[in-house]
């Protein structure tokens, strides 16, 4: 399998009519460093997508059935603050205000003409280089991480040893931390709180949903468009998705 060129915009095409999905994902094959992952036709899937896959850039049609383009950036921003850059296409103008009041990064009316791409693609670029740019180098550390922690589990409150942890995961605000004897929620309420009071070297941030504890990864998993999925050492051989962006650290990791 070969790995994104290095520095491309992994991007994600949402729109419930194929015909303007294959369109658009031709004509974004004329823009170098737009690397399209995946197009899909609905807003669940999107969201779903959009969580595993972490692109940087996503066209979103406005209109779609069940869920639609606003609210599926309504829906991640329930669960998460970094979100990818969204340009929204539709037929019609009157979403336009809402779609900005929302941080649309732009606005394409269809059928989408190739120069009005254009400038939304450059325009996508540069927001793109600026978030990179402004990103902290270091996250916050704990000056010495927790070697024990709290789970709940069966109305009864478990102190676990940390090495023991062998993942953790966020769903609607909740934490579940899984070890090799007990599967329960944490206190915290964040996976970043939960990681910055772990020791760094053992534990890894693979997805923005997913902590895991390197030393109780069993098998690596090749998977969708160069990525991978760990397959965990718990009962269940839980399988984890791992980021697009920690796909490089993984491969230094295990020398894939």
């Amino acid at each position: 399998m070969t790995q994104p060129a290095t520095g491309s915009i992994a991007t994600l095409v949402v729109d419930d009519e194929q015909l303007a999905r294959d369109e658009l994902t031709y004509l974004l094959k004329d823009f170098p460093g737009i690397e399209v992952l995946s197009s899909v036709s609905n807003g669940l899937e999107a969201v779903r997508l959009i969580q595993e896959l972490e692109p940087d850039l996503v066209f979103l049609d406005v209109q779609m059935p069940g869920l639609d383009g606003l609210g599926v950036i309504r829906k991640l921003r329930e669960t998460t603050s970094d979100l990818p850059h969204f340009i929204l296409t539709t037929a019609f103008e009157q979403y336009a205000i809402e779609a900005f009041r929302l941080e649309a990064l732009d606005y394409l009316l269809k059928p989408v003409e190739k120069g009005r791409l254009s400038e939304s693609v450059a325009r996508a670029k540069r927001a793109i280089e600026d978030k990179q740019q402004n990103k902290p180098v270091h996250p916050a550390k704990a000056a010495m991480p927790r070697t024990k922690l709290l789970v709940r589990a069966n109305n009864r409150n478990f102190i676990v040893d940390a090495q023991d942890v062998i993942y953790a995961t966020i769903d609607d605000g909740l934490i579940t931390i899984v070890t090799s004897q007990l599967e329960g929620h944490s206190n915290y309420r964040t996976i970043e709180e939960l990681q910055s009071n772990l020791d760094s070297s053992t534990f890894w941030r693979v997805h923005r949903s997913y902590l895991v504890n390197i030393n109780k990864i069993r098998e690596v998993i090749p998977w969708f468009k160069s990525s991978f999925q760990l397959k965990m050492d718990d009962r269940r051989q839980t399988e984890i998705p791992v980021s697009r962006i920690q796909t490089k650290r993984l491969r230094a990791l295990f020398k894939i």
